[in-house]
Order: structure tokens, then C-alpha cells, then sequence
């Protein structure tokens, strides 16, 4: 099974301009994106798919693989599926580019979805929700996941609705949803997870993906994965136990920039502008 990873990197991010070349210790996040998922067994190749010179540039400067695509498309899967028109290969992954530390055993995980299972179409991780924040929060999606590890259903709400009450813990009192304060139930134990915002596809299937329009429940919640549940499709899940942290504002750099110089040792790498 031949694999190839892409990550979409887009420079007009509306909340962090530039993103992809934010400054990481010394090195722009879309190297420390591609390392990442470098090192990941099972991939064939790592491809940054952008719409913009200054990321051509320094994905060359680091040595990487880089693909100009059209500044037209919607999203992040449009970007993959172009790049995916010129690849001979068995499995696409859509590879986030805001996220400098993913664990390239989460890229393992959906890889070995896919050689268990010749019928699997698409893949996503999940990972369990911890805190009653998270399970609030719209800004964290859910996924309503089956017995059999296929997603029901993606939400910004929170789901499923407990008709008899939970009440779920933190730190400093709790947080009761429609709950008796009897009800004790342990958020890790809900069926439903945090969905964590990497894919995997085959190749053939994500040609068909990029065909069908926005769906309604897509454009309800803004979330493109809909788009496949709405059209009938399948979506396993494989659940690990941890998020990377995502870089969306400049507070989350500097959230991010804190731990890698915490795994370097706490010294910042040569380079490195404060």
C-alpha cells in the first residue's frame, strides 16, 4: 500500500496571517509539520500543497516537497484532492498544517485502519474528551462514534443529549447538563469523542469526495466531514489518547513555542526570534 501525506498550507489564515511560516524556534510550523509526519512508517512521501510563493520558498529552503495549487477552493480537501490528480498512490492523508506536534503515531494508527480493512474509504482520529470544557465547548468537535468505531455523527454541540442528566466534574465544583446532581458519569466513558482534524482516504474515494456539493448538515455546523455521512458514506475512527496542540491564534503559538523548547531541553534552538 503505497501512502502519501499532504499538508494544505494556506498563508491568509484570517486569525494568524502567515501562518504556515510562523516562527517556531527557529524554524517556520510547516517544517515542523512535515518532519513530523516524515517520520511516520508506512508513508512514501510528505507533500506541502500551498497557494503561495513564501511557502514554496521556505519549503525548499528546509529541504521539503512543495505543490502550488489553485487559490480558488474551499477547503483543505479541494487543496489535497488537487495534489492527489498528480500522485500514483493507494491512500491519501490530509495532514493539518497548524499542528507542529502530531505524534506521527497517529498518522500509524489510520494507516493500519486501512491495511486491516479493503472495504475502509475514509478514516479520522478521536481521542477521549476530558474535561466538561471540552464537552461544552463549540470551538472542540464531537464525534458521536458507534460500537463498531464507525462516526454516527460530527457536532459542535454537546452530544448525545442525556435526558436523565449528567453531571460531569472539574476542578473547583462541576458543571451540571440537564442533571440531577446524583448522576455521576465519567466524560471518558460517553460515547462520543473529541475529533482530532487529520483524514485519511483512498485515493479513488476522495475524487468522488470533492464531487458531491455542500451538504445541508455541513453547512449547518461548518464541518465538511458531514458531507460524506449526508451522502451515505462510512467514516471509521481510531481513537488515541491525546490532541497535538492546534495553532489557530497567536496565543496558541506561544502555547506551542513553550513546548518545544520544553522537549529541546528548555533551550531554544539557533535562530530562534523571541
Amino acid at each position: 500500500m503505497k501512502v502519501v501525506a499532504v499538508i494544505p498550507a494556506r498563508y491568509a489564515s484570517t486569525r494568524l496571517p502567515g501562518k504556515p511560516l510562523a516562527d517556531i524556534c527557529g524554524r517556520p510550523m510547516v517544517q515542523w509539520v512535515w518532519e513530523r509526519a516524515s517520520r511516520a512508517r508506512g508513508v512514501s512521501r510528505v507533500i506541502v500543497a500551498t497557494d503561495d510563493e513564501r511557502v514554496v520558498a521556505a519549503v525548499h529552503g528546509f529541504g521539503g516537497e512543495v505543490l502550488m495549487t489553485s487559490r480558488r477552493h474551499r477547503s483543505g480537501t479541494d487543496r489535497v484532492e488537487e495534489v492527489a490528480r498528480t500522485l500514483s498512490c493507494d491512500v491519501v492523508l490530509n495532514v493539518q498544517g497548524d499542528e507542529p506536534l502530531l505524534d506521527p503515531r497517529t498518522i500509524e494508527r489510520l494507516l493500519g485502519c486501512f491495511a486491516l480493512d479493503p472495504h475502509t474509504d475514509m478514516v479520522t482520529p478521536v481521542c477521549p474528551i476530558r474535561t466538561a470544557e471540552e464537552y461544552l465547548s463549540p470551538h472542540i468537535v464531537k464525534a458521536v462514534v458507534g460500537l463498531d468505531g464507525r462516526a454516527l455523527y460530527f457536532t459542535r454541540s454537546p452530544a448525545p443529549f442525556f435526558r436523565d442528566g449528567l453531571q460531569a466534574g472539574r476542578r473547583g465544583g462541576s458543571v451540571c447538563i440537564g442533571v440531577p446532581p446524583s448522576v455521576r458519569l465519567r466524560l471518558g466513558r460517553l460515547p462520543v469523542r473529541r475529533h482530532l482534524g487529520m483524514y485519511g482516504y483512498r485515493k479513488d474515494f476522495l475524487h468522488r469526495l470533492v464531487e458531491f456539493p455542500p451538504s445541508p448538515l455541513e453547512r449547518a455546523e461548518r464541518l465538511e466531514q458531514l458531507r460524506v455521512l449526508e451522502n451515505g458514506f462510512t467514516i471509521k475512527t481510531v481513537r488515541v489518547e491525546r490532541p497535538s496542540a492546534a495553532v489557530d491564534t497567536p496565543a496558541d503559538l506561544a502555547v506551542v513555542r513553550r513546548q518545544v523548547r520544553v522537549l529541546h531541553g528548555g533551550r531554544p534552538e539557533r535562530g530562534e526570534r523571541q
